[in-house]
């Protein structure tokens, strides 16, 4: 039996990209919420609110040669790739190139600005906002393609673009690529940019947070008083390895990828639910070999959307019971759509490897509508658990649930 570990990870988000700088933010319960002023001037927009990862210039970071074909979307995939790759020990490794290596990505959308061109052409007929690659850098999987290019690549490529479960597709796509043989090393994950376009999609639903005077008390998952999420932007890159592989060449090997479910509801696009969702986590309980008691902690979804947190929960408590630890990191994070789930996973291996794990943040009162959980909150949780699971659900009732194992 191929066994999946992680021997690499890095990524972006709103609080920074390394982890001690993130732990910190968590320590303090800071957030990286604030009032997006440029976004005053979409008067049908209710919600000022956002999480941008504003210290990331995506203009700079690369050669003008090497950003022909990027918009922050890959650019910020590219990166977190990048850097994921170097912590593996496998940024100048002959095996990148050998066909033995391949990528999944994911992202709810490329970069938008290229849009405005495709709509001034489509408005007036004139193709002057346009260039050669203008689609390259808008198309959904933009992140995927420029990682591929950019590292030389000639593996399996899986695009995965599934709105919020993007990112944790990528990677339970990735750990059946490695297990099945059809790759030795997979570098998986997801990016979204933050732009006013996704806001607005969330926006016309009513499903965003509109308390713009008091950006860091929002949003707030789980919690009674929750009124709707706000839209964050990064990005993560895991390298998932098979073990043999990474034993041989000495790679520090940081979890192990053990269970991956994913179905998809089938009956709504925007209403979730619950008992399929709930069964995304059996699959993965059932893929590796797991009973409920197993798994220490829970990394939940949690967007402070009324229906989402309210299924998710009754998912949650069905097959895990209702002592299970749980928390969501879009309250310090917003959502960052495809990226959520790399993001996610990424931090949660982080928090196994040290057994403490963050608390819920503005999580004040619990919903009585979400099921019985044992929602972390006041500060850090010390858990010394092997198994953590990390779960995450999407638009039109995809659902998927990770679980990583601890290592040593």
């Amino acid at each position: 039996m191929r066994r999946v570990v992680v021997t690499g990870m890095a990524g972006i988000t709103p609080l920074g990209g390394e982890w001690p700088d993130i732990r910190a933010a968590f320590e303090k319960k800071r957030t990286g919420v604030q009032y997006i002023k440029d976004w005053d001037r979409l008067v049908d927009l209710r919600t000022r609110l956002g999480a941008p990862a504003d210290y990331f210039d995506h203009a700079r970071i690369f050669p003008r040669k090497k950003m022909r074909s990027m918009g922050r979307v890959a650019a910020m995939g590219v990166w977190s790739a990048q850097e994921a790759l170097t912590h593996a020990g496998l940024i100048d490794d002959p095996v990148l190139t050998s066909g033995r290596v391949g990528v999944a990505f994911g992202s709810s959308y490329g970069s938008t600005e290229p849009t405005k061109g495709f709509v001034h052409f489509m408005e007036t007929g004139e193709a002057a906002g346009l260039s050669a690659t203008s689609y390259i850098k808008m198309m959904s999987h933009t992140a995927v393609i420029n990682i591929g290019v950019f590292f030389g690549l000639t593996g399996r490529v899986i695009t995965t673009s599934s709105a919020c479960t993007s990112g944790s597709q990528a990677l339970g796509y990735s750990y059946e690529a490695i297990k099945g043989g059809h790759a030795d090393v997979m570098i998986a994950g997801g990016a979204e940019e933050l732009c006013p376009t996704m806001a607005i999609v969330f926006d016309t639903l009513f499903a965003t947070s509109c308390k713009n005077d008091t950006p860091q008390q929002t949003p707030q998952p789980y919690d009674r008083d929750r009124d709707g999420l706000v839209i964050g932007e990064g990005a993560s890159a895991l390298i998932l390895e098979e073990r043999e592989h990474a034993v041989a060449r000495g790679a520090p090997i940081l979890a192990e990828l053990v269970g991956f479910g994913t179905n998809m509801d089938g009956s709504h696009v925007t209403d979730p639910k619950p008992e399929t969702m709930a069964g995304a986590l059996k699959l993965a309980l059932q893929d590796a070999s797991l009973s409920p008691g197993d798994i220490g902690f829970v990394s939940g979804h949690g967007t402070a959307t009324v229906q989402g947190d309210i299924a998710e929960s009754h998912a949650t408590a069905e097959v895990l019971g209702p002592d299970a630890p749980i928390h969501s990191l879009k309250g310090y994070f917003g959502h960052t759509l495809g990226a959520c789930g790399a993001i996610e996973a990424w931090l949660t291996i982080e928090m196994m490897r040290e057994g403490r794990f963050a608390p819920n943040v503005n999580l004040n009162n619990v919903d009585e509508r979400c099921a019985p959980l044992d929602y972390v909150v006041d500060g850090f949780r010390s858990i010394d658990t092997e198994f953590v699971m990390s779960n995450n659900f999407a638009f039109g009732g995809v659902n998927t649930s990770l679980i990583f194992r601890r290592e040593g």
